[in-house]
């Protein structure tokens, strides 16, 4: 068992800016926070622990090490989530004498989180931190899947240097990862390579177009239903809404869209780590993006304590619960098996494994209305092939 306070430099609290909402309303007064008198102690307690991990080694994004505390103190002022979700702020990382230091211990880190059932919410610092993500999983033998949020996917096909616009590289081509699917989420696709897209796609990846995610967004909270870790790089919103980055772009998302993508991570029933990287204060104008970033992580939190773990009692046979319907779709042997909550309205597919054990994965009532019209959903024929 690790001493986390080894690992973590105590969390420095200045007085707000201002003060729109009294103290106890505060979020700052309601979690733990690792201060100079308060150590950290018994960390079982908790169910989510944010880390700051201040880190702008391997990428070009150079101020994004001081994105940690901008966006700690911006969160700070927000007001309490709501529920009885308890949470702790562990602090900053101390950073490694190399960056490959600050990846192993950044994995041990994750690795004691994720036994001890504490839920690792990480600010970054720049991406090519994700690496310590891929190790936690392959150290603990957990297949995991991945959806980045990103309007860049950063994977560069032949690239031996890995930076925060090639972390996914070292993921990839690595034979002994864990990871079982990669997914991102609002690509534009002229700030993209055509070769690596085309690789992903070869690899069966889910790669969700700019354009496509703004017009159905709702259709991403199926896909981050069966992900396991949800990474933001602040770089997907527009530049009007989060200048204080180093790859910003006049398209993305809009700031709210983006916070309700983040609260569709929260109330995912398979989510084990979420990440936020890449803010840059020096870039920034009048703390507007790690404005953004604390309330992107508001959201998710608040989703998070309104989760209830559904996919948990499929797999119980609640029936009770659900509705089930069943689709005849011409050309296949079987109807689809359509699964719908009765209390929050989601769907899932009911399928087979080779080994014959019964699967579920999500969807959403497109998807029902799809093969009511004798179509076959999309979605359903990436979970056969999967599956097969």
């Amino acid at each position: 068992m690790i001493n986390l306070n080894d690992y973590f430099d105590p969390v420095s609290i200045e007085k707000p800016d201002y003060d729109f909402i009294s103290g106890p309303a505060r979020f700052s007064h309601n979690i733990f926070i690792h201060t100079e008198n308060n150590p950290i102690q018994d960390p079982e307690k908790f169910r989510i622990a944010i880390l700051g991990v201040p880190e702008e080694r391997n990428s070009p994004n150079i101020g994004c090490e001081k994105g940690p505390e901008a966006i700690r103190h911006q969160l700070y002022m927000l007001s309490r989530v709501p529920g009885k979700l308890k949470i702790i702020d562990l602090g900053n990382m101390k950073k490694g004498e190399t960056f490959q230091d600050t990846l192993i211990g950044l994995s041990e880190i994750l690795s004691f989180l994720i036994k001890s059932n504490i839920f690792p919410v990480i600010i970054g610092g720049n991406s090519s931190l994700i690496g310590s993500i891929d190790n936690c999983f392959t150290k603990l033998k957990i297949h995991y899947s991945l959806a980045s949020i990103d309007s860049r996917i950063d994977f560069q096909p032949g690239k031996n240097e890995i930076d925060s616009f090639s972390y996914l590289n070292r993921i990839i081509y690595n034979p002994g990862n864990y990871l079982n699917h990669f997914s991102n989420i609002g690509y534009q696709i002229y700030l993209n390579d055509f070769q690596a897209i085309n690789r992903l796609e070869k690899r069966k990846a889910d790669l969700i177009r700019l354009g496509d995610a703004r017009a159905s967004i709702h259709l991403t909270e199926p896909l981050l239903r069966d992900t396991d870790v949800a990474i933001i790089d602040i770089s997907c919103v527009r530049q009007s809404d989060a200048p204080g980055t180093i790859n910003t772009s006049p398209n993305g998302f809009y700031g709210e869209e983006i916070c309700l993508i983040a609260r569709y991570a929260g109330i995912s029933d398979s989510m084990k780590i979420f990440g936020l990287f890449e803010i840059n204060p020096l870039l920034d104008r009048n703390s507007q993006t790690s404005s953004l970033a604390a309330q992107i992580l508001w959201y998710f939190l608040e989703g998070f304590g309104q989760k209830l773990d559904e996919k948990k009692l499929l797999s119980a046979g609640e029936t009770g619960h659900f509705t089930r319907y069943h689709v005849k779709v011409s050309g296949l042997d079987e109807d689809l098996v359509f699964i719908k909550s009765n209390s929050t309205e989601r769907w899932w597919f009911e399928m087979k494994s080779q080994n014959n054990k019964t699967k579920y994965v999500s969807c959403s009532y497109d998807d029902y209305l799809t093969a009511n019209r004798n179509e076959v959903p999309v979605r359903w024929l990436r979970a056969f092939e999967k599956i097969s």
